[in-house]
């Protein structure tokens, strides 16, 4: 029989974080190669400066991975946490970072992927775009009510029992356990006081909540859209038991409570998991949209539809792409990953035609009940695959493009689509990007018969290490 043999853990003293890395790490230089340092739950998160004690968690060829388990000394970019959640909820994990900081990391950060990954000649980059507000930014969240309630290690070691029921975020790494939130800084009034609301509706009640193990009880999920225009509140409320007594009351209180909900919906969801695009929502109050503005255009969003979720800051990034898009109503425009058609129609009065192209069906359905509102008639809006749809075909049918705008997902574009627009050869392409590292990769095969002409990052969600990027691509 084998005896185990017990590694001591390999540590780190006093070592000096140098600088932020991909997914929100950080990132210390060593003889030995690169340490990525992980922000552990419940810790208050390592910043670029601060002087720490690592433990080394799990070594690879190239890298190791650590955390950090002591602070010597704190670096002078950091700032005080606003949230009592910090370091647990796993949202917003740069708190602590000065917001002028955080957009440098960010502007750094887009250099470094195209750079690095798309080795593509670069003009100067421009500062990026700051967010304002920085908090009470996201028009949609969605809170998990479950019976799964994350402890602090008080609680753990408490002999008083504690209700299991929370309602609130996953804890990173933990899809059974839930933490209550008791202020969010995400999304403005009256997200926060509909969420306790319904939290302490569920305690007076005794309603049960879903047990993301056992995948028994009665409400899984809360997810609330806002818009900020027209001040109109959506609320949807997911269950997976159909008992209308339970659902109808609940309901009703939400509806005498808030008056200014002006969509109030749920779906009834009895499958193991809360994804619900496959599932029908009931308008159980209102309308079953709500609506957002933007320079005199409304947007008719669903409980299923894509909007960008911080819209203030959309609305600038909009702003540069039809910038750069250079049109001047002659152009047969292309808009792929067309969404909701909110980008299509933002350029259309500049543009002769514009074709927009979404995988999605119901999102494509959700584009031309906005062009019709809108009375814009130059619009078309085609669903499918974009690899099977950018055809030879297609473009005899509808015409090449002069200008291309693409905003794909963050697996960026399929490398043959990526091909078809280099067939295409529009003039100009606008590539908005929620991922610069794929973006940058995109933009390695597309220098074949393009040039990085102008490039805007954009800070859409503060206090993340996420950011946005625009760039111009011109003809050769």
């Amino acid at each position: 029989m084998r005896r185990k043999i017990h590694k001591t853990p390999e540590r780190l003293g006093s070592v000096r974080i140098d600088a932020v890395a991909a997914e929100g790490k950080c990132i210390v230089r060593t003889d030995e190669g690169v340490i990525f340092v992980e922000n552990p739950t419940g810790g208050p998160g390592v910043a670029p400066g601060d002087v720490v004690d690592l433990r080394i968690t799990n070594r690879k060829k190239q890298y190791r991975e650590a955390v950090a388990e002591r602070v010597h000394e704190w670096s002078p970019v950091r700032t005080e946490p606003f949230c009592e959640h910090f370091g647990t909820c796993g949202g917003c994990k740069w708190q602590h970072i000065q917001y002028g900081e955080q957009l440098g990391f960010k502007h750094q950060q887009v250099i470094d992927h195209l750079t690095r990954i798309g080795k593509v000649d670069l003009p100067v980059i421009r500062p990026i775009m700051a967010a304002h507000p920085t908090q009470y930014y996201r028009n949609k969240l969605e809170f998990t009510c479950a019976e799964g309630r994350w402890m602090t290690t008080a609680e753990v070691s408490t002999d008083q029992p504690i209700d299991p029921r929370a309602v609130g975020f996953h804890v990173p790494g933990r899809f059974d356990k839930v933490l209550p939130i008791r202020h969010c800084y995400l999304q403005p009034d009256p997200s926060n006081a509909i969420r306790q609301a319904i939290n302490d509706y569920v305690f007076r009640h005794d309603l049960t909540l879903y047990n993301l193990k056992m995948h028994t009880g009665f409400l899984r999920t809360l997810i609330i859209r806002t818009a900020d225009t027209t001040q109109q509140v959506m609320v949807t409320l997911q269950v997976a038991q159909d008992n209308p007594d339970l659902l109808n009351g609940l309901l009703s209180y939400l509806q005498q409570t808030f008056p200014q909900i002006t969509s109030l919906n749920y779906i009834l969801n009895t499958k193991k998991n809360d994804s619900y695009q496959d599932q029908n929502v009931v308008n159980w109050s209102g309308k079953p949209y709500i609506e957002e503005q933007m320079e005199g255009l409304t947007f008719r969003i669903g409980p299923k539809s894509f909007y960008q979720t911080n819209a203030q800051q959309a609305y600038n990034l909009y702003k540069v792409a039809r910038n750069w898009a250079g049109l001047t109503g002659r152009e047969r425009v292309y808009d792929l990953y067309t969404g909701t058609g909110t980008i299509a129609l933002f350029v259309a009065r500049s543009a002769q035609q514009v074709v927009g192209v979404e995988y999605v069906e119901a999102s494509v359905a959700d584009a031309r009940i906005n062009a019709d509102i809108n009375g814009i008639t130059n619009t078309t809006f085609v669903a499918g695959d974009m690899r099977d749809i950018l055809t030879d075909s297609f473009f005899d049918q509808h015409g090449r493009p002069d200008v291309v705008i693409t905003d794909p997902p963050r697996a960026g574009m399929d490398e043959a689509v990526t091909r078809q627009l280099l067939k295409a050869a529009p003039e100009r392409i606008v590539y908005v990007s929620c991922n610069t590292a794929t973006q940058a990769r995109d933009l390695g095969i597309l220098d074949e018969g393009y040039a990085v002409a102008d490039v805007q990052p954009v800070d859409m969600f503060p206090h993340t290490h996420h950011v946005e990027n625009v760039v111009l691509l011109t003809k050769r």
